[in-house]
């Protein structure tokens, strides 16, 4: 397997294009987001029906709201999300 290019070589080239790292880094936002909100909701042993309850929501949005393909976050949600959650939030630019 001479020729093969390992992911990390080839995500370092594609890197270099500016539509594709900016498009790379919007998917890396919401994914974090999606991770992050699940990984604390299981660690506090919170399943996604008592967390929807705290936001007075259904199961469904909080299962939107964990799924890495989701675009729907608003700050508005961060705030209500890290409040349910015990969190604080902290958003800037890096």
């Amino acid at each position: 397997m001479k020729n093969t290019v390992k992911f990390k070589d080839y995500l370092k080239k594609e890197l270099k294009n500016k539509e594709f790292k900016k498009a790379f880094n919007e998917e890396e936002v919401y994914a974090s987001l999606a991770i992050q909100t699940a990984k604390i909701r299981q660690e506090n042993g919170i399943t996604q029906e008592e967390l929807a309850k705290r936001l007075h929501t259904t199961q469904q949005t909080v299962s939107r709201l964990e799924n890495i393909h989701n675009k729907s976050y608003s700050l508005k949600t961060l705030i209500k999300l890290a409040q349910a959650l015990d969190k604080g939030l902290k958003v800037e630019f890096i």
